[in-house]
């Protein structure tokens, strides 16, 4: 019986691929992608990108949020490319691992939750107390 070592196991399967060991693979960004940022920004108002860095699960994604909180995301060629993608575009660009996310983001999320599901009630602890007057 021959023996086969981990290495060997990855010559056989062709290499490693994006996604590890597993062999999954991560989908890189395309020409879509960008078409969808660009029609997602041309019509919303008050739009700020906040990208995000390379994990093991994603590559490099473009958090674009407008004013009222409404947001997309999709995968870019690189943290450079988003910068300059969003300069081009006039918006702001901000490092997610930075900054963070926006509040206005999860208040959007929270809203639109709340929409689909009307008779749940609210996570008490969730959010503050109501102020007694």
């Amino acid at each position: 019986m021959a023996r086969m070592g981990l290495l060997d196991r990855f010559r056989r399967r062709g290499g490693l691929s994006r996604g590890g060991p597993t062999g999954s693979t991560v989908r890189g960004s395309d020409s879509e992608d960008a078409r969808h940022l660009r029609d997602w920004v041309a019509s919303r108002r008050g739009v700020e990108g906040f990208v995000e860095p390379r994990t093991t699960v994603t590559e490099v994604t473009l958090l674009l949020v407008a004013h009222d909180g409404e947001w997309t995301r999709r995968r870019v060629p690189s943290v450079q490319w988003a910068h300059e993608f969003a300069n081009k575009l006039g918006i702001p660009s901000y490092d997610a691992a930075v900054v963070g996310i926006p509040q206005r983001m999860r208040d959007w999320n929270r809203q639109q939750k709340q929409a689909q599901n009307p008779n749940r009630s609210p996570n008490p602890f969730s959010s503050p107390p109501p102020s007694q007057a």
